[in-house]
């Protein structure tokens, strides 16, 4: 009989046999079917013959097929203790900008000549008259008027009668900060346009807008917004390299032509400066506006891209390589996005007298400094310890706070005003020392 004639109910019968002998569920004989009968076959014998080989196979293939024993199971892994939660280190709070100090404190202070920035002094009580802050301030500049400026030891003790000293301390408690110089230059240039005079001086476009943050949050003191419109947003006013490739669109803007780029350049960083025309007269500009970008150093530009070692990145070294690169030289400027716009000043009959700081007042030649008036307010007396420049001696006095700059940030900060011209230039140019302020204020002024 060949295989596939077997009935299906003895080939049920022997898979299940075959299912038990592997590990199936206990065999039932009673559920097996129909025993097998002498009329399935035409021998008994045979049928048993071949019922029985047939059966031997399936057992021995289920033999074959037994399943292995399951694999012991991995004993548990030990459960890690609980690392504690790491401790955050506490951060100090910023320390306070103004820190109250001593009159012996002041390194120098019995030795400064004090009747140098009397003038200075007085001016900044003209300028507080007209300011919310003027009656703080009303006794003491009263007084001093009626003072005679001639006797330094009495100015001396005017200050120290009138005035708390506060020392200046950044945020991070440390009281040294960066003091550079600046001064008003001198320049050549003419009322027209010619091959000599071609880099122009302008006024104040028509479309920059300068809106005062503090008239609509008056937390935001001293803070502005530059831009212009565009359809009803007011987006970014142009950043240099812009403005100067747009120049036909502010002709009627120019207020003269100099002859030189990098001289116009440092003018829009000293922020004021006189221009000597052909025919010998002088014209004298002062800062107008600024088309809101932060200034860029080119200085640091060239050290960072090998052009300059740190110590001939001055003013006379950034000079010196701007003559020796002309090529590169407009690709350098437009490094630095800030741009400043002018104002032509009236003719005065005194040409010793500086040119008017954020103040509003003169700036008196190495007497006024400019500062960050987020942290020290304008028309104050500060006493500064610093160097001369590229030196180590002591440069100890006190000056005015009168100016501002776009580069003077932070509490420890200021700009020395040297005065006008070369020599001042020189000296302001240099000037990149480490220094300490404190600021003297009247009684119930400082910052609670």
């Amino acid at each position: 009989m060949r295989k596939s004639q077997i009935p299906a109910r003895i080939m049920e019968s022997s898979i299940t046999l075959s299912l038990r002998r592997g590990g199936s569920k206990k065999y039932d004989h009673r559920k097996a079917g129909p025993t097998l009968s002498s009329n399935s076959f035409a021998s008994p014998l045979r049928s048993l013959r071949l019922c029985g080989g047939f059966l031997f196979a399936l057992l021995l293939a289920a033999c074959a097929t037994v399943k292995p024993p399951p694999a012991a199971v991995c004993p548990a892994c030990a459960v890690c203790p609980q690392c504690p939660a790491p401790t955050a280190t506490p951060v100090p709070p910023p320390a306070k900008p103004m820190q109250p100090a001593r009159w012996s404190d002041l390194p120098g202070w019995g030795e400064d000549d004090l009747t140098a920035a009397w003038p200075a002094f007085l001016h900044s009580c003209r300028a507080l008259a007209s300011k919310p802050q003027w009656l703080l301030w009303r006794a003491a500049c009263e007084e001093a008027k009626g003072r005679a400026s001639n006797d330094s030891a009495a100015l001396r003790r005017f200050f120290e009668s009138r005035f708390e000293p506060y020392l200046l301390t950044n945020p991070d408690a440390t009281t040294s900060g960066m003091v550079t110089g600046y001064y008003e230059p001198l320049l050549r240039g003419s009322r027209t346009r010619n091959a000599t005079f071609s880099q122009a001086v302008l006024g104040v476009p028509p479309d920059l807008l300068t809106i005062e943050l503090s008239d609509v949050f008056p937390d935001l003191k001293n803070m502005r917004l530059r831009g212009r419109l565009q359809g009803n947003k007011v987006i970014p006013y142009y950043p240099r390299a812009d403005i100067v490739a747009r120049e036909r669109d502010h002709a009627d803007r120019v207020l003269l032509w100099v002859d030189d780029a990098v001289e116009l350049f440092f003018l829009q960083i000293q922020g004021s400066g006189r221009v000597k025309l052909p025919d010998g007269r002088m014209v004298r500009v002062a800062y107008a506006d600024q088309n809101g970008h932060p200034y860029q150093s080119v200085g640091r530009v060239l050290i960072e891209r090998g052009e300059l070692k740190p110590e001939q990145a001055s003013m006379q070294g950034i000079q010196a390589w701007a003559r020796a690169n002309p090529d590169k030289l407009d690709e350098l400027l437009n490094t630095n996005p800030s741009y400043v716009f002018f104002r032509e000043l009236p003719a005065k009959a005194n040409d010793n007298e500086g040119p008017p700081g954020a103040l509003g007042v003169p700036l008196s030649a190495e007497r006024s400094i400019a500062v960050d008036p987020r942290h020290v307010p304008l028309g104050a007396p500060v006493f500064l310890s610093t160097t001369q420049p590229n030196s180590t001696k002591p440069l100890r006095r006190l000056m005015l706070a009168q100016d501002t700059g776009g580069a003077i940030r932070g509490v420890v900060r200021a700009d020395f005003f040297w005065g006008f011209g070369p020599d001042a230039g020189s000296q302001a140019g240099r000037m990149k020392q480490q220094g300490q302020m404190w600021v003297l204020l009247p009684p119930g002024a400082a910052p609670k």
